[in-house]
């Protein structure tokens, strides 16, 4: 048999054994100059550079629309500009890469201009920094300067990451890049703003919000992750003042893992379908480190399912239960009341269904200004006036009695985020007080900034709100509220995976009403004037443009910079506050479509498709929805589509000081961006994927068996041409099957992209390359490839078929592999311009042939069969190669044999001979485990090994102008030296 390697020759013959003559240079071995081994740290700048050259994703878009392909939209959503990209950066860009692509493939004309999310507190805390290292505190520099060095900053990294992106082999409209902070940006969402204004969807409330001490502004729901927290816990005593005669003399006791809310309790919630009891105290434990505060004597009011866990946490011994009792209408004093006069006013007991009996005391200790549910409760009783604690660092007001300054949270230094003096100092006024029953600590579930990592606590301020409730009797919406718009827009869209519709479903089922005010200095700001006798916000059309057209021009800097009378014009601007907050920044982000795809040549609203992580569902793709759902009625996607994050090997968060980070610059540098790519390709993106050293290697292992399947495939196509090839009707069966499967994949690929299912693209293909074409097409092939005179029929239809092969590969493969693939194109086809300009070729129906299929099923489950007997031959060195075999297959089952009509069993067997015969064979033959159809004699052939194709055959030597050659390769030298003669 000829070598496997295009262009090696080290295994053929040098010299026949009796004519003395050298064949080697008449085998026509595959000759390709595409290196076996890549290169492609070096190969892929060279690529990109010829891309650049062409300007290759605007000359796509022109051909398309040329040939008038309809129009793909995928809207980006924007990175964040600070710092280089990391693993899920290269992992969601690749992904889009692999959208755009296959739009491109498909034969659309596709849209796609990356963008940046510029505004926000992490490049706010940067440039803070910077400005303390100059010996500047931020209030001593203007917001004019403060805001240009955040703006150079963010610049500087969009400049950074669009490189870095580009090197992955990213198309786009890189040139055209949106950026938040762009001044058009940034006058366009100030003009989605201002229309929650005209709407009146937009208010202003004060109520308990997520506040983060560390970062000094108010934080939305889509800001905030949870992380396990050890808190201090308390359960303390609420001495009754009013109620039922078995309280008298009694105290509520509640329970609560913030102590420092104690000064700004003014009630406590219980429900009417729990059991009350009265409890008390008959004896101490004994023989404990410390005295516990509880007393004989003491009367306490708990949920009797509570009870047990109460005593225990108080160290009671015994206790006696004295009777139920109903909370309704009691009343009980502050327990801090007996210490200072302060907190002299009476406590009320308010019914509500937000209090359980799952842990604690079966009573809510309740702080208006500092939780969701005591708020909701407290305004339910008839309640308005909501009590001020703590400021923005998290420090008691000065009005707070015994407190005042006292810290929740650290917010400087190296402590920053950690418990301040607040907690321990009310505690110990507690227990001066007589009050505090227990305490203990409790690791539990705890809100943090999703941006500084920090605790944030619920904080009672005045904010700016976009009403998800409120009936909007408009064209936009037909009297149905922004959460039914929203909910409806989730059921029109297309989720991949589906599953994920769910997800964003109950987040928006169960939001509360949209916070959009920060108070921060780096951002959009929340352009308007509020009437200072009113409070109500100024709607004013010819405000607004000057507003907009004014940020147009300078940025949104103006803002911060004019006085009011530069935008208010005949307004007085005595009779205005200016509101110097700053926007969401998901309100940013999630107005990008209104500058990036309404009103934009070669573009269209609503896109097709949103891609990003899946923690999105909660950010940017909620915020999108609920923007363009109030201001258009209806989503600004048809389609989301979302992937999981990227773990380590082991399967655990990557982080800087595990040291188990893998960088995509590091993988570009040291093995090219085609191995990212890959990667992305082969992983299921919806889940959470893992990457490391020796999953990297296995990607490598992939790409090498696919360069070594497109070199061969190279090599073995030198010089074919028009003239070689063999219409469908004179294939012989083996490539009629192979033309079969490609009709297969064919489908199989066209609708995984349509779908985009990016792994089963590479899956099946990969496996069409190893088993189809490697382990079968061409090891069969292989000998009449290399051996056959090259005009022969089975010889042509091979190449034929091997054409047709490439011609697909390299089409269905290009999103995925676009370097490689773009490589091989050129490589074959120098003149024919770049890969990426193809659309997958048409198959042919008549390919379609399933009766080849069953064939070949069959023919191979007999082959397993004979090369089970020829590894044993093998192993016991009874032979040296199959071509020593001459095996004689005995096949039970008459289908299996007839599937071998019109075929050389030889050849399929890659052995020098070959024989069939119907029946069960010898009892001593080979067999395989549950293959009693199949019996295999591994005979020797007979006969003289030919010095060329190294097949052993009685005909060696018949003709006589070639003595040590078979008729067929006497046949293919003859017409060598024919062509050859001087």
């Amino acid at each position: 048999m000829a070598p496997d390697s295009p262009g090696d020759t080290s295994e053929t013959p040098a010299k026949s054994g009796e004519a003395g003559r050298d064949y080697r240079p008449t085998v026509f071995l595959p000759d390709t100059p595409f290196p076996m081994r890549g290169g492609l740290p070096q190969k892929e700048p060279e690529i990109l550079a010829r891309w650049a050259g062409q300007d290759l994703y605007f000359a796509i878009r022109k051909a398309r629309q040329d040939a008038g392909a309809p129009l793909y939209v995928l809207h980006d959503g924007p990175p964040y500009a600070n710092g280089d990209i990391h693993i899920g950066h290269a992992l969601n860009k690749t992904l889009k890469d692999f959208v755009v692509r296959s739009r491109f493939l498909l034969g659309y004309d596709v849209d796609y201009v990356p963008g940046w999310d510029c505004h926000g507190l992490p490049i706010e805390w940067k440039i803070e920094e910077e400005f303390r290292g100059k010996g500047r505190r931020k209030d001593e520099v203007s917001k004019g300067e403060f805001r240009q060095r955040c703006r150079e900053y963010a610049a500087h990294w969009i400049t950074s990451q669009s490189k870095e992106f580009q090197r992955l082999g990213i198309l786009g409209d890189w040139a055209g890049r949106y950026a938040t902070m762009d001044y058009k940006s940034e006058a366009a969402i100030v003009t989605e703003f201002h229309k929650f204004i005209a709407s009146g969807q937009l208010y202003r409330g004060s109520k308990p919000v997520m506040w983060s001490p560390v970062e000094r502004t108010a934080l939305a729901d889509a800001e905030i992750e949870y992380h396990d927290h050890v808190s201090p816990t308390i359960w303390v005593k609420f001495p009754v003042v009013e109620g039922a005669d078995a309280a008298d003399g009694a105290s509520v006791v509640i329970w609560t893992t913030t102590p420092w809310t104690i000064p700004a309790n003014r009630a406590i919630s219980y429900n009417p379908d729990i059991a009350y009891a009265v409890y008390r105290v008959d004896a101490m434990e004994t023989n404990l480190a410390f005295e516990p505060w509880a007393k004989p004597g003491d009367k306490l009011i708990v949920a009797e399912k509570l009870a047990d866990d109460v005593r225990a946490a108080a160290k009671i011994a015994e206790w006696t239960r004295v009777e139920a009792i109903d909370p309704s209408g009691m009343e009980c004093a502050h327990p801090l009341a007996a210490v200072d006069s302060g907190y002299g006013f009476a406590v009320p007991l308010l019914a509500g269904d937000h209090v359980t009996e799952d842990a604690g005391t079966g009573f809510v200790h309740t702080a208006p200004g500092h939780g969701a549910d005591d708020y909701l409760v407290w305004l339910a009783h008839g309640h308005r006036e909501i009590p001020e604690t703590v400021d923005e660092d998290s420090a008691y007001y000065p009005h707070v009695p015994l407190f005042a300054g006292l810290k929740v949270l650290e917010t400087e230094g190296k402590k920053a985020g950690k418990f301040g003096p607040a907690n321990g100092a009310v505690m110990e006024k507690l227990i001066e007080a007589g009050n505090l029953l227990a305490r203990g600590r409790v690791e539990h579930s705890y809100p943090h900034s999703w941006r500084s990592k920090a605790p944030v606590i619920f904080r009672n301020t005045p904010q700016w709100f976009i009403r998800m409730d409120e009936p909007l009797d408009d064209e936009v919406h037909g009297g149905k509220t922004l959460r039914e718009t929203a909910l409806q827009a989730i059921d029109d869209t297309a989720f991949y995976p589906d599953i994920a519709r769910n997800r964003i479903r109950s987040m928006v089922e169960t939001r509360p009403d949209w916070l959009i005010s920060r108070q921060r200095a780096w951002g959009s700001p929340l352009a308007m004037f509020v009437d200072k006798t009113t409070g109500q916000p100024l709607h004013d059309e010819q405000v607004n443009g000057r507003i907009a057209n004014l940020i147009a021009v300078e940025g949104a800097d103006a803002w911060f910079t004019r006085p009011s009378g530069d935008f208010l014009g005949n307004h007085d601007p005595e009779r205005y506050e200016k509101v110097e907050d700053i926007l969401d920044v998901w309100f940013d982000s999630g107005s990008t479509h209104a500058f990036t795809l309404e009103d934009r040549p070669g573009a269209r609203w609503p896109a097709d498709l949103y891609l990003e992580g899946s923690d999105q569902h909660r950010g940017w793709f909620q915020s999108s929805l609920l923007e363009s759902c109030a201001t258009r009625g209806r989503a600004p996607y048809n389609g989301v589509m979302s992937h999981g994050f990227t773990l380590d090997e082991k399967g655990e968060k990557m982080s800087k000081s595990l040291g188990n980070t893998v960088e995509p610059q590091t993988v570009t540098k040291e093995s090219g961006a085609e191995i990212m790519r890959l990667w992305a390709a082969m992983v299921d993106y919806a889940e959470d994927q893992r990457i490391g050293k020796t999953i990297l290697q296995t990607t490598i292992d992939g790409y090498r068996k696919l360069r070594n399947t497109v070199r061969y495939l190279l090599g073995a196509l030198n010089g074919f041409d028009e003239a070689e090839r063999v219409d469908y009707a004179d294939m012989p069966p083996l490539e009629r099957f192979v033309l079969h499967r490609l009709w297969e994949l064919d489908a199989h690929v066209r609708g995984a992209y349509e779908g985009y299912r990016f792994q089963d693209v590479w899956r099946p293909i990969a496996e069409f390359c190893s088993n189809d074409l490697s382990a079968l097409y061409f090891d069969i092939r292989r000998d009449a490839l290399y051996c056959d005179r090259p005009d022969s029929l089975r010889r042509q239809a091979c190449r034929t078929v091997m054409d047709l092969v490439f011609e697909r590969l390299t089409a269905w493969l290009s999103p995925l592999a676009c370097f490689t693939m773009e490589e091989a194109w050129t490589t074959r086809f120098p003149d024919a311009g770049s890969n990426c300009f193809r659309v997958i070729p048409n198959t042919p129906a008549e390919w379609r042939n399933d009766v080849e299929a069953e064939r070949w099923r069959k023919v191979e489950a007999v082959t397993r069969v004979v090369t089970g007997a020829l590894e044993v031959e093998r192993r016991e060195k009874r032979i040296g190669s199959a071509l020593d075999a001459a095996p004689k297959v005995w096949i039970a089952d008459p289908e299996l044999l007839t599937a071998f009509d019109g075929l050389d069993a030889a050849e399929i067997f890659r052995t020098s001979q070959a024989g069939l015969a119907a029946g069960e064979g010898p009892a001593d033959a080979f067999r395989l485990e549950g293959g009693a159809a199949v019996a295999v004699e591994p005979l020797r052939a007979e006969g003289r090994k030919c010095a060329r194709s190294w097949r052993i055959l009685p005909e060696v030597g018949a003709d006589p102008r070639y003595p040590d050659l078979s008729v067929r390769d006497a046949d293919a030298v003859a017409w060598w030296d024919a062509q050859h003669a001087v």
